[in-house]
């Protein structure tokens, strides 16, 4: 039993509405399965699909299924599941996705081929990874026979456990799908809890009410390591957060669209001291939102905390006194992390009143660009640069405000490179170039932090390399 700190979604059922973001990944490992996949050891492994190749040109990919792997409800994957629920594919790099796919062929039940526009380097990291979703198989049967509405009510998928209850925004249950290719899992029930409250959650661990207590942080993570059966689980994960200056860094009225306004807000807090109180100096400062470990990341330095020079910046920019900001939107599961910056910002003249919302809310109005103002943003998405910068750094991206022609060309060069060392070259120009513009003001690469029980054997945590949550379901084990 899991105590989470998100209100669980029923859009993120569906593979097809995939926001680009890692949370909904917790639900996918779970009920749904993928053509490959990040597993132990192996950031993409083979999954539905037990091979693939690719033609020389770089213009075909041929995927060879894995034989006997059934659906929840005993329909057999077939190659048409896997054209449909790309067809289907309406997330986070759908318009990506589609610009380059030219078309997806059934060569016989067990191989589909994707045949591509022009040769493009990232097909696999946008269609293959964790960064967009597009990769995971519905039953298409059973799609059209419920409609879309009917399949987040009740979905079927290839994942190693089926959806068994849901008693919206308070507890879904799931059962162990014993006809799981990878192995059966051990743990036959799974029950995942909604308890936005930290300290709630922190309460029901001590209590054995839960197993797992995701998202303890500052005092309640201390409170964990000091508790006797109880054990700290943190690991730096792909997670990025920051302050991000929304629409406003492109409108010209705004004191956002002076660059030495977006620099001293980076400079105003302390990124150290917030890791201190906030993850126990577990995180990772960070001058980007991309993280360290991905393919073309570029390492940056952090802003300095210096709110003495942010200050001086302020007033070289006609604001001696400050401004009032208004509204800072972020997910509320980590409004003590926004209320720090805040704070922060509030020291140098920079006002702003902490909006926390839900954090599918949160990310559909960010998606939909529905947020007037500032705002406290994540991303924790799997990937390389080249994902990252397409979903925040380009003006189509599905979380970006606009964007910079220079950069936009730059985009456009690298994913038509095949040279490795070229598409570096170009992904870190487009690095560079974010960070001398302040686009963002990086907090840190998140070290997630959770609470783990006495029943717990493998509880997952880190198995995956940068994964947050428990993972994979099949390998979770409890003591005897």
């Amino acid at each position: 039993t899991w105590a989470f700190h998100a209100t669980l979604a029923p859009t993120w059922f569906d593979p097809a509405a995939h926001t680009g973001i890692i949370t909904l990944m917790k639900v996918l490992y779970a009920v749904h399965d993928a053509m490959v996949k990040p597993m132990p050891g192996n950031p993409m492994a083979p999954s539905l699909a037990e091979s693939w190749t690719v033609s020389k040109d770089g213009l075909v990919y041929e995927f060879v299924l894995r034989k006997g792997v059934v659906f929840h409800n005993g329909d057999p994957l077939t190659a048409d599941d896997v054209k449909f629920s790309f067809e289907r594919y309406r997330g986070a790099a759908s318009k990506l996705l589609k610009e380059k796919v030219a078309a997806v062929e059934i060569v016989d039940p067990l191989r589909v081929r994707f045949r591509l526009k022009e040769a493009w380097p990232d097909f696999m990291a946008f269609y293959g990874s964790p960064a967009t979703g597009a990769a995971w198989i519905v039953p298409k049967k059973y799609v059209e026979k419920v409609g879309d509405d009917g399949f987040k009510k009740a979905p079927i998928g290839a994942g190693p456990y089926k959806f068994t209850s849901i008693n919206p925004g308070i507890e879904i249950v799931l059962d162990a799908h014993d006809r799981y290719w990878r192995k059966t899992p051990t743990v036959k029930r799974l029950v995942w809890k909604v308890v936005p409250e930290d300290a709630t959650r922190l309460a029901m661990l001590k209590r054995g009410e839960v197993d797992i207590a995701y998202s303890l942080r500052g005092p309640l993570a201390d409170e964990v390591k000091r508790t006797p059966g109880l054990k700290l689980a943190a690991t730096v994960v792909s997670g990025t957060q920051w302050f991000d200056f929304g629409s406003l860094q492109w409108d010209p009225k705004s004191p956002w669209y002076d660059r030495r306004v977006r620099l001293a807000a980076a400079l105003a807090f302390d990124k150290n001291a917030i890791n201190q109180a906030e993850t126990l100096g577990y995180s990772k400062i960070t001058g980007a939102i991309i993280p360290s470990a991905f393919e073309y990341a570029l390492s940056l330095p952090p802003y300095p905390y210096d709110p003495a020079r942010a200050r001086k910046l302020l007033a070289e920019a006609g604001y001696p006194n400050g401004f009032d900001a208004g509204e800072d939107a972020g997910d509320s599961s980590y409004s003590t992390v926004a209320e720090a910056i805040g704070n922060y910002l509030g020291a140098v003249g920079i006002r702003t009143r902490l909006r926390p919302m839900a954090r599918a809310a949160f990310l559909g109005n960010w998606k939909d660009k529905k947020i007037p103002g500032v705002l406290q943003a994540g991303a924790g998405g799997h990937g390389n640069a080249a994902t990252r910068v397409q979903n925040y750094f380009v003006k189509d991206g599905v979380y970006a405000w606009g964007g910079y022609p220079d950069m936009e060309d730059l985009f456009v060069q690298q994913a038509r490179e095949l040279d490795p060392k070229r598409r570096e070259a170009l992904l870190h120009q487009i690095q560079r170039l974010a960070h001398e513009r302040v686009m963002h003001a990086p907090l840190w690469e998140l070290a997630f932090i959770n609470g783990v029980g006495p029943r717990a054997e493998e509880s997952g945590f880190g198995l995956i390399a940068l994964f947050p949550y428990s993972s994979p379901y099949e390998d979770l084990t409890l003591k005897k």
